[in-house]
Order: structure tokens, then sequence, then C-alpha cells
């Protein structure tokens, strides 16, 4: 086992010097954004109550805006989670009656549910949700887009990261070539991108090709470890406004709204570290599909594959491996090391999960962490870190743990 990790580890320089590039650009990218908004140590300064005129939250706003190349953002801790962030989209832009297609088949669990549900949008909208599959390679069926009829729908959804599915996450380059079909025949349907923990992986994000509007969680890769809660939402100008008015209060939206001088200062540092720490996770990616590759493994991406997000996954076809892999991850983290997780019913799941997270922002997707739904193939997802040795050392210890149960 030891010159199996010895030989992974040489292996490594190889992968890392492939993704030098993208990180240095996404470095450059958010540092001229920085420049150009003329972010100041008043940016840091908070408010209370209702927040009007809150300068570090409006140049907060203006930041995003000009990274992830948007006419206005929306941003803020208020966000409760990636879903809530995504949903309150669903909720500002989509009128009774009206309907929305998913291009990646089915959408992650919890966001299904917020659709589903006996209070979610179909029950309470009356909006009718299409999907269409995948093709037999795990892409956007552009086959099918081209003979589809978008008129009807008001809002075209693209989920870029596979959620608990076995599905290829969505590159770039495929969301531009659907952007460009669907807005040549339909330039009023409204192209949404989820696009959580794909922020900083490529050269582009979805807006500069065609996107409409985009939505994302702060504690995954925007938020570089360090931003406490909350989402973002970046897009035309005209849509930003009216997801302000669904967040807030229509006729007031992105004006009031207080954010806290710690809570502002840990987001703008956040996503000025963000670049880094996505390189860091795709180390940890790289390292562990290489890994798992030698060990026999069925791995996700593969060695090889154009990467789109920080998750990895590990095919472990055996319920207990993949509950040790879980539970030895949990151990070699830094907070709540002594903690021994098991698979539970947790909200808005179809089946019990088990998940490791020991972080300091509770629930952290950026730091390292895995989860799994309980069901077969059992797939571990593997993501996040703060760095990657720390990352190597629990991966490691992981892989022992597994292997001596042969």
């Amino acid at each position: 086992m030891k010159n199996v990790l010895l030989e992974t580890t040489a292996q490594l320089n190889n992968y890392k010097e492939q993704y030098s590039i993208i990180s240095a650009h996404n470095h450059k990218k958010v540092l001229e954004a920085f420049k150009e908004c003329n972010i100041s140590t008043e940016a840091f300064t908070g408010s209370t109550g209702y927040g009007y005129n809150d300068y570090g939250r409006k140049k907060l706003n203006s930041l995003y805006a000009n990274i992830f190349k948007g006419e206005d953002a929306l941003v803020s801790s208020n966000f409760a989670s990636g879903t809530h962030t995504i949903y309150t989209v669903f909720r500002a832009l989509l009128n009774y009656g009206e309907s929305i297609v998913s291009l990646t088949g089915e959408l992650y669990d919890t966001l299904e549910k917020s659709i589903h549900d006996e209070n979610g949008l179909i029950n309470k909208l009356n909006i009718t949700y299409d999907k269409v599959e995948l093709n037999d390679d795990g892409r956007i069926n552009i086959d099918n887009i081209k003979d589809k009829q978008f008129s009807k729908y008001k809002l075209v959804i693209i989920q870029r990261s596979r959620g608990y599915s076995t599905r290829n996450s969505i590159t770039i380059d495929e969301i531009e070539e659907v952007s460009k079909i669907i807005k040549k025949n339909y330039p009023n349907t409204i192209i949404f991108v989820d696009n959580c923990y794909g922020e900083f992986v490529e050269m582009k994000e979805p807006l500069e090709v065609g996107v409409d509007i985009i939505a994302g969680s702060l504690i995954k890769n925007p938020g570089g470890t360090i931003a406490v809660s909350g989402g973002y939402i970046v897009g035309k100008k005209l849509l930003i406004e009216k997801v302000s008015n669904e967040f807030t209060v229509p006729g007031i939206g992105k004006e009031i709204g207080c954010e806290s001088s710690t809570d502002l200062r840990l987001m703008f540092q956040g996503i000025f570290l963000a670049p880094m720490i996505v390189s860091e996770c795709l180390t940890t990616c790289y390292y562990t599909a290489l890994l798992f590759t030698k060990l026999g493994y069925e791995i996700s991406p593969a060695i090889g594959d154009k990467r789109t997000d920080i998750i990895q996954s590990i095919t472990f076809k055996d319920k207990e491996k993949l509950i040790k892999f879980i539970q030895v991850i949990q151990e070699y983290s830094p907070i709540d090391s002594l903690a021994f997780p098991y698979p539970w019913d947790m909200p808005g799941y179809d089946c019990q999960v088990i998940m490791a997270s020991g972080s300091f922002i509770s629930g952290s997707s950026l730091e390292l962490s895995a989860d799994a739904p309980i069901r077969v193939p059992y797939i571990a997802y593997l993501q996040g870190t703060t760095s990657f040795y720390y990352s190597k050392i629990a991966i490691d210890k992981a892989v022992e743990a597994i292997e001596a149960m042969l």
C-alpha cells in the first residue's frame, strides 16, 4: 500500500501542470475585478437594521457582477443554502401556469423536492416541469434539443454539477453550444445555470457563453472556505431586479438587507481566495482519481477527463466500504474528528445519506467533505479542501482502512 501511495504522489505533478494555466487566469480575473471595482476598507463596514445605503453590500454586488461577467448581481449572507438561492430565482422569474425544462435530466434531490413538494412550484404555481434526458454518453442531448420547441418554456435549467447522480458534469463548451441553439430561435427563453461547484474550474463562466442568469452557494467555491453562509445570483439586470424583489419586497429589492462587518470582510476575502482554494481542490481530485484507479475502483471524472467542477466520485459497490471511507474522512478532519457518522434520514432525500464534514464552516462543501446516498452502486462524492496536503492525509488513511477490509 505504501508503494501505491508514493507512486500516486509522484504522478500527480503531471496533472497539476494541466490546471496551472486556468488557475493563473482566474487569479488574474479576480484581482483585476477588485481593482476595477475599487474595493477599499470602507467596503468592510457593515450596517444594521434595514441596511439602507449599505456601501459594502453594493460593492460586493458589483464585484460579483464583474468577476462573473453579468450586468448585475445579488449577493447575500442571508441566503440559507444553494437550494434556497436557486429556488428564489425560480419564484422570481416564474408566473402562474408557466413551464420550465431541465436539460440535464433529474435535478439534485432537494431542488427536485422544491418543485414536487406539496408546497412546491407545481402545486403552488401550477408550473409544468419537463426534463430532457442526457444522451448515452452522459452529455446534454444536442440532437434532442435541436428538435425541441422551446417557445413554451419560460425557463431552461442546466445543472452544471452532477449532484448525487452518475452522470457527467456539464462543461462550459456544452453550455455554450446549447445556449447558441436556444437563443438563435428562442431569444426570450431564459437560460439559467446552477453554477454550484463549478466556479473558477474553467477559464470561462456560464454568463460568458450566452447564459442569462446563474446562481450558487457561498459555502462552496466562491466563499473561499471562509464565508460563513450565503449565496449569489448574477445575470442580466432586469432578471436580477426581479429576483431582488422576490428576495426582499417588491419595489424595494436590493435597497435593503444589512450585512455585518465580519460577514462582509469574509465574503470579500473569500472570493479573493477562491481561485487558489479551487486549485487545491482540483489537486485533491486528481490525486484521488489516480489513487483509486490504481486500486481498481470506478471513478468519475476519469483520469484525463475534462473537469468542470470540484467533485470526484468513487464507486465502491460495497455498502460497508462506502461507510468506512466516509467515517475515516471524518476521523481525519480538523473539526469533530471524534464524531462517528452513520447513515441517516436527511430531509429532502429519498434514501439515507451519510456525510463527513469536519469543517470550520458547518456543512461547507469547499472544505474537505465526503458524502453518499446509501443506494446501489454505493458511490461516495468527495469534494473540497483547505489544502491538498491536509486532504491527502485523510484520503490515504481512508484508503488504508478500506483496503484492510479485504
